[in-house]
């Protein structure tokens, strides 16, 4: 008997929401990468992961989790 599953998702997208709750852009998370879409965008940006974790180690500020 076969057993069925979820199919795993390929990618996550998260809307960027301003203080008045006005759309300022898109996050795509894939396994892959990051993209960014802007405001009503067509085209997205994107970086791999490789270079996400680079610039953030390097820029970013550590927080706690």
């Amino acid at each position: 008997m076969a057993v069925n599953s979820f199919r795993p998702s390929k990618f996550v997208d998260h809307e960027i929401v301003d203080n008045q709750n006005k759309v300022v852009g898109h996050i795509r998370v894939k396994p892959s990468g990051i993209l960014w879409s802007p405001k009503n965008g067509k085209d997205w940006y994107g970086v791999s992961l490789a270079n996400f974790a680079e610039y953030l180690e390097k820029n970013g500020k550590k927080v706690s989790k």
